[in-house]
């Protein structure tokens, strides 16, 4: 790649990472992913990439940035260099690890707390919770046009805008309380709000996802990321474990590319060494 005159047409989020960073033009890099995740399912894939990505080849030059700084360079990467829509929430769990609250206080800045639960009620969470592919891929940024549109003259007030920020502070609150059905019910209220900024965001297939689930006795759902026809559903079942994998074994037979993908939640967030 010659940084002075990427096209950004092979592999453009690691193209624009490589020009971003302006690492020393007499190195070769050689670059190595892999996830379970597929691409485009709403889960950050993309962010996790670039924050990856950005922590190494920081460890190029000279200083050395904050996970912070990292997580910036991120989003900078997704809007400034490609030209995309981009929310700041993949790219700063991605670099912090852990169960976050984040406060936008002004778009793209942020104040991002960690949460700490007392490790019973983080096995707890990890063992109900359940992801769910829809079987196709999404790109947020055309769902992300889809809204900005439709939302164009909202103040800050709009009454759409206020219904997505509650759930964030109830789950949060019902956390700190160990109270997971509380939770639920702050995922549920996210869907919901999500659904009234528009139809698109909750697609057909995600609809009868959560049907399955409810019959399973499921207490929480959210359509991840921003949600159409593509991306992933998160449940969260009873404290029945029986019940979970019927419900995962129900959903399946929706679709054949529908599939559960195991899931744990990470305690850190970047980690860089050198092999």
């Amino acid at each position: 790649i010659d940084p002075d005159s990427v096209a950004y047409d092979k592999h453009p989020l690691l193209e624009a990472a490589v020009k971003a960073m302006q690492i020393p033009e007499d190195l070769t890099i050689e670059v190595s992913l892999y996830s379970e995740a597929p691409g485009g399912c709403s889960t950050g894939t993309s962010a996790a990439v670039s924050v990856a990505l950005i922590g190494a080849l920081d460890q190029l030059t000279p200083g050395r940035m904050t996970v912070g700084e990292i997580a910036a360079k991120a989003h900078e990467i997704e809007t400034k260099y490609l030209g995309l829509q981009s929310g700041i929430q993949d790219q700063l769990a991605s670099a912090y690890g852990g169960i976050c609250y984040i406060d936008m206080t002004k778009y793209p800045d942020a104040r991002v707390s960690n949460i700490e639960v007392p490790s019973r009620i983080w096995w707890e969470l990890e063992s109900r919770l359940s992801l769910i592919f829809l079987g196709k891929t999404h790109t947020s940024s055309n769902v992300h046009e889809r809204v900005i549109k439709d939302l164009e003259g909202a103040g800050p007030t709009d009454k759409r805008i206020e219904a997505l920020r509650r759930p964030p502070v109830s789950g949060k609150n019902a956390l700190y309380d160990g109270d997971l059905d509380a939770f639920g019910r702050a995922m549920i209220e996210n869907t919901d709000a999500q659904a009234d900024l528009h139809p698109s965001l909750i697609s057909e297939r995600a609809h009868a996802i959560i049907d399955v689930a409810g019959k399973f006795g499921a207490i929480g759902w959210k359509i991840n990321g921003a949600g159409g026809e593509g991306g992933s559903v998160t449940l969260l079942s009873s404290g029945s474990r029986s019940q979970k994998r019927k419900m995962i074994r129900a959903i399946e037979e929706i679709a054949p590319d529908v599939r559960h993908i195991p899931i744990y939640l990470s305690r850190r967030g970047l980690r860089i060494w050198e092999a």
